[in-house]
């Protein structure tokens, strides 16, 4: 292989982490493919042994890091295994982490996140508003095993302090919140950890855990702020094409262990062809689409603003946006450049508390615009369109939606690479009928 026999080679330790997320560990230990362009994939669902020793070996080192001495020891598929190792290296750098750890969906990784950090007894902490999905496994899955949960608004940073408990483990929120794109501090939620931390054990350490999905690692890596571990659907934003399910954990090293057995006992791993895509296609082209999505959804979202029969329009790239200076602040690529996504979230007018009248808006949508297609999901090339009260956030009470700011005449938006003239044409078109 090329470069030096130790370390990464000169030119590589100086690229720009956009140009490394399409090239990648230009040296891996999971595979040595020093004359493939094209990371290659691996397709074996078990892998042949030398010997009972090496075998004995590769089992011994499993969910150690003292593995990472030497180049993995491939058993067995849901254990590990060379093209999937080969991204979860890539999307640890991607996101400044330790080591990253890939599942078989979002919610898979965060279902291991918070299950390898709490136990029976335990208690999270958690922001008030979440994706419907992770609402359901906090109030419905977890507390069956005797997690205890509280919500919280984090944007008023004077509730946390009041809302950990002695046995509270982790403090856990998204950002940019899904739907509303509201944003919470990393850095001031960390220092309250932090503080609380200092005067605990380390077995009763409180970890920060948060869902990057929305921002990427290209717009925000929580990591730099305070963030102990970072959950992802890579099905999203990373992954981009809409192909294949998936889910990563970025997390100290001193995770590792937890975080691997749990994937063993439950299952839920990523298999390699869903990550070969991600690793050839998704990661690599983040930084192009993520900067054209950009462009779009600020001309989308300075369109819908001034609209009349738009009651509202949340997008951080706004200057109306009510959060610009943490916007400014957190919201940044690794060149400094502020990136404020590619979601945009609005609210029509005179829908009062009836969601029918944005359900036949986006219905109009789905039945004739070309651009936009009404479908959840998120960060992919193509424009999504749909209506959290009614879908995505269905699980939510409907009184508890609209006490935490899921109203009825929200849509969210996911701008895709489309030409955004036809995308405003088909957002245009479907306002002129509601």
């Amino acid at each position: 292989m090329n470069g030096p026999p130790d370390g990464k080679p000169i030119r590589e330790q100086k690229a720009h982490p956009r140009t490394r997320m399409i090239h990648g560990a230009f040296r891996s230990k999971r595979w040595d493919y020093s004359h493939h362009v094209v990371p290659p994939i691996s397709s074996s669902a078990t892998f042949r042994l030398d010997s009972v020793e090496r075998g004995a070996l590769g089992f011994a080192d499993f969910g150690q890091i003292a593995a990472d001495a030497h180049a993995p020891i491939y058993i067995y598929d849901r254990l590990d295994e060379p093209t999937r190792g080969m991204l979860e290296d890539n999307l640890a750098e991607a996101e400044g982490g330790e080591r990253a750890l890939c599942f078989a969906s979002g919610m898979a990784a965060i279902s291991a996140a918070i299950c390898s950090l709490v136990g029976t007894g335990d208690h999270v902490v958690s922001h008030d508003m979440l994706y419907g999905c992770t609402y359901s496994l906090f109030t419905n899955a977890l507390p069956r095993f005797g997690v205890e949960f509280t919500f919280i608004d984090m944007t008023d940073l004077n509730s946390l302090p009041a809302a950990i408990k002695p046995r509270t483990r982790v403090i856990y929120f998204e950002t940019p919140v899904n739907p509303d794109l509201t944003l919470i501090d990393i850095k001031a939620v960390h220092e309250v950890v932090a503080e609380e931390n200092r005067r605990r054990r380390p077995d009763e350490r409180i970890w920060l855990v948060l869902d990057n999905t929305f921002a990427t690692p290209y717009c925000q890596r929580p990591i730099e702020f305070g963030a102990d571990v970072v959950c992802h659907s890579l099905t999203k934003g990373i992954g981009g094409f809409g192909t294949d399910l998936g889910g990563a954990v970025i997390a100290p090293k001193e995770l590792t262990g937890r975080l691997l057995m749990h994937r063993k006992d439950f299952g839920g791993v990523l298999s390699p062809k869903a990550a070969w895509a991600t690793l050839v296609y998704g990661l690599p082209s983040l930084g192009a689409r993520m900067t054209n999505y950009q462009k779009t959804a600020m001309r989308v979202a300075h369109f819908l603003s001034t609209h009349p029969k738009v009651e509202k329009v949340v997008y951080p790239g706004l200057k109306s946006f009510a959060q610009t200076e943490l916007a400014q602040r957190q919201m940044r690529d690794t060149r400094g450049r502020f990136c404020p996504g590619s979601m945009v979230y609005f609210v029509l007018k005179d829908v009062a508390d009836s969601h029918e009248r944005a359900d036949r808006f986006v219905d109009y949508i789905a039945e004739n615009a070309y651009a936009v297609s009404l479908a959840v999901s998120l960060g992919q090339i193509k424009t999504l369109i749909e209506c959290p009260f009614s879908m995505t956030h269905s699980a939510l009470p409907a009184e508890e939606k609209r006490h935490r700011g899921i109203v009825p005449g929200g849509i969210r938006l996911s701008c895709g690479l489309e030409d955004w003239e036809d995308i405003v044409g088909d957002l245009g078109d479907a306002l002129a009928h509601f």
